[in-house]
């Protein structure tokens, strides 16, 4: 390793280290800030650039929007920033090049994609059919924990991390909370409110977690270790399939469809904003956009046209 490549190996390990003990940031946040600036020190190293250097960033971030879709180029550039923002406060380098770089590209506006309500429906009853139809004390397991895994997402609006993570300790067993510790390290509390959510919880929790000495994850796979959220995802999919729904469903969709169909309920955006842990309520308002079905019953209800009577 050449002095170089120790410098920025120092520098970097010493940041981290900041975003961990002082920023409090996840670990899915210190890898991705990993890997995007050890590419950008790999492209300087490669090129025989100076890393410090205006003009090499500005390379850079062209080579970024040559290679990457706008949002993994604004999350890579914000990465190199906020080390860059570090290293001036730290006095670690004199001039912070980002002073004197004008970034400015638009991110395409993308809808959230969503599940409608007649297929969470659908997938749904497909899973308790499952449960139903099992008949060893191991598929009565898995079916029991799949189900439970979807109507929880549906319930609570919980991203797949925050769902696979989620511990014993996290759910009050007497009045239904689950505690979510989402990005950041944030609390926010989520209330069960449906009866037969409750009851499955119950039943799940009682049968197969009460009293575990196993590790104390909620949902496990059949080695007794942490359920994947890889595995999440491929159980949703052949359960899509099985369940004849025409349309691909990921994990995050039923986050979106948990915020856009209370959206259509008249419920308070910022109560919204707070269920699904957002620190900004710009992020939620992303979901005003996608109630297509509550633009339709303003416009029929509510339109000035409906009062003029024209007939034809």
């Amino acid at each position: 390793m050449n002095i170089k490549n120790k410098q920025t190996s120092k520098l970097t390990t010493d940041y981290l280290n900041f975003c961990i003990s002082r920023k409090n940031l996840d670990q899915k946040t210190i890898k991705s800030y990993k890997i995007d600036l050890r590419q950008y020190f790999e492209f300087t190293t490669n090129c025989k650039l100076e890393w410090t250097n205006k003009k090499s960033i500005e390379q850079y971030i062209d080579l970024l929007h040559y290679k990457y879709k706008p949002k993994s180029v604004k999350r890579k550039i914000a990465s190199l920033k906020a080390f860059f923002h570090y290293l001036e406060i730290e006095e670690l380098i004199e001039i912070n090049p980002f002073h004197k770089i004008q970034i400015k590209y638009k991110e395409p506006f993308i809808l959230p994609k969503t599940i409608p309500i007649n297929n969470i429906e659908q997938i749904i009853r497909y899973a308790y059919l499952q449960l139903a139809k099992s008949n060893t004390e191991y598929t009565k397991k898995v079916t029991l924990r799949n189900t439970l895994i979807l109507e929880l997402l549906f319930a609570t609006g919980m991203r797949i991390s925050e769902l696979c993570t989620l511990t014993i300790e996290q759910i009050d067993f007497n009045d239904y909370i689950i505690k979510i510790y989402g990005k950041g390290s944030k609390e926010r509390l989520i209330q069960i409110c449906n009866e037969n959510v409750r009851a499955i919880i119950k039943k799940y929790y009682e049968t197969y977690r009460l009293g575990t000495k196993s590790n104390n994850y909620f949902f496990i796979n059949r080695l007794g270790n942490r359920l994947s959220e890889q595995s999440v995802r491929n159980m949703i999919n052949s359960y899509a399939i099985g369940a004849k729904i025409p349309i691909h469903i990921t994990p995050h969709m039923f986050r979106h469809s948990f915020a856009t169909l209370l959206l259509e309920e008249d419920v308070d955006i910022r109560y919204i904003q707070q269920m699904l842990g957002h620190s900004s309520i710009t992020t939620t308002q992303i979901y005003t956009h996608t109630s297509i079905n509550k633009q339709k019953n303003i416009l029929s209800a509510k339109h000035p046209r409906n009062k003029l009577e024209i007939y034809i």
